[in-house]
C-alpha cells in the first residue's frame, strides 16, 4: 500500500494548491530573514566533468545532453547545487554573515519512487559565508534551530488560515549524533534508528551523516564536513533534520545540511573515499587554491515540507511527477488524484 489505511486528505485539491503556495511563500520569507539570505537565480544544468554537479553518493548517474551551438559540449542536469552555491558566494563576493538561497529544480532518475521520493527534486538550496572560527558544532546547532523555528512559524500561520492543519512539532528540536544513536540502538538499522529517534523526540537533528564504517548513510566527500572530530569525541559538522510524520507514522527527512569542507577536510575525505583524482577537477582546484570562503549550507525539500505541513500521505499530492500505476489507482480509490 502507498497510503495509510483509512487515509483521507484534510484539504480539497483546490485548497491544497492554494496552501502549497502559502506554505512555500511563508517559509521562504522566514528562512531568508532568519539566516540573512538573498535570493539568486541558479542553473538547471552545468558542464559535465567540471566537478560542479553533485554526485550525491557517487553512484547516481545525472541526466546529460550535448549542446549543438557549443561544439557538442556535454552538459548535466543538476542533482543538487551543493557545490555551485559555494562557487557563487566566491564569485559574488558575499561577506561573512550573509548568504544566498535559490529554488532548485533537479532530476535524479536513479532515485526511488515511493510515498516520499520522486525523481524530480525541488528544494530551497541555501549557502551562507561564515568566519573560520565559526566552523564548530555550536554554530551548526544555532543554524539548525533558526531553520527549525522558521518551520514552526510556517506551521503556525498555516493553521491560522487552515484550522484543520494542526501543528504536530515539538517546540524545540533535539540533537543526536549518529555514533551516539548507533550505541543506543545497536540492533537497529540506520533507518530504524531514525524512526525510533523521530518517534521519541518529534523532531531530531542527526549529526555526522557520512562518517563511520559503515556510515549511517551516504554523503559525498567534497561538500559537507563529516569527518572532523568535535569536542565531544564524535565526528561530523553536518546532519539531517528529521521529523515524525503523524500521517504515515514514520520518520521524514526534511533537510540535509552542514558546515562545508575546508582544504584539510576535503583532502581527508577524498582519501577516505578513495577519490583523490577529484583534486584535479575545476571546482576542487579552486577550493584547494583558497578561492572559496568558509560556508555552511544545505537543502530543504519544498515538496517534502509541504507534504508534512499539509498532512499529506504521498509526495504526489503536492508535486507533479511520474508515479506508479498502482499508486495512482490506490489514490483514485480513496477519492483523490496524484499530480
Amino acid at each position: 500500500m502507498y497510503f495509510p489505511e483509512n487515509y483521507k486528505p484534510l484539504l480539497t485539491q483546490h485548497e491544497t494548491e492554494k496552501a502549497i503556495k502559502d506554505a512555500k511563500d511563508t517559509f521562504e520569507r522566514s528562512l531568508s530573514g532568519a539566516l540573512r539570505l538573498s535570493r539568486v537565480t541558479s542553473p538547471l544544468f552545468v558542464p559535465a566533468g567540471s566537478g560542479i554537479n553533485d554526485d550525491l553518493n557517487g553512484v547516481e548517474k545525472p541526466v546529460s545532453f550535448s549542446v549543438k551551438n557549443l561544439c557538442g559540449e556535454k552538459m548535466e542536469i543538476i542533482q543538487s547545487l551543493a557545490k555551485w552555491k559555494r562557487m557563487a558566494l566566491a564569485d559574488y563576493k558575499v561577506k561573512p554573515g550573509r548568504g544566498i538561497y535559490t529554488d532548485m529544480n533537479a532530476l535524479r532518475p536513479d532515485d526511488d519512487i515511493d510515498a516520499i521520493h520522486s525523481i524530480y527534486v525541488d528544494q530551497w538550496d541555501w549557502e551562507k559565508v561564515i568566519k573560520p572560527e565559526e566552523r564548530n558544532l555550536d554554530y551548526l546547532k544555532q543554524t539548525v534551530r533558526s531553520i527549525y523555528h522558521a518551520i514552526k512559524r510556517t506551521a503556525f500561520l498555516l493553521e491560522e488560515d487552515y484550522p484543520v492543519l494542526h501543528d504536530t512539532l515539538p517546540e524545540e528540536i533535539t540533537f543526536v549524533h549518529t555514533e551516539e544513536a548507533a550505541s543506543e540502538y545497536p540492533d537497529l538499522t540506520p533507518q530504524e534508528r531514525e524512526k525510533a529517534l523521530a518517534r521519541r523526540y518529534g523532531a531530531v537533528f542527526l549529526i555526522g551523516i557520512g562518517y563511520g564504517n559503515p556510515p549511517h548513510s551516504g554523503r559525498a566527500p567534497d561538500y559537507d564536513d563529516w569527518s572532523t572530530e568535535t569536542e565531544n569525541g564524535y565526528h561530523g559538522l553536518n546532519g539531517d533534520i528529521i521529523v515524525w510524520d503523524t500521517v504515515r507514522n514514520d520518520s521524514l527527512e526534511l533537510s540535509s545540511m552542514g558546515i562545508r569542507v575546508n582544504k584539510e577536510a576535503l583532502v581527508r575525505q577524498l582519501e577516505i573515499r578513495g577519490m583523490m583524482e577529484r583534486k584535479e577537477l575545476y571546482w576542487h582546484k579552486r577550493l584547494l587554491n583558497g578561492e572559496y570562503p568558509e560556508t555552511i549550507g544545505g537543502g530543504i525539500g519544498q515538496s517534502r515540507l509541504c507534504m508534512f505541513l499539509l498532512h499529506k500521505a504521498h509526495v504526489g499530492e503536492v508535486q507533479a511527477s511520474v508515479w506508479q500505476d498502482e499508486a495512482r489507482s490506490e489514490a483514485k480509490s480513496k477519492g483523490f488524484t496524484l499530480l
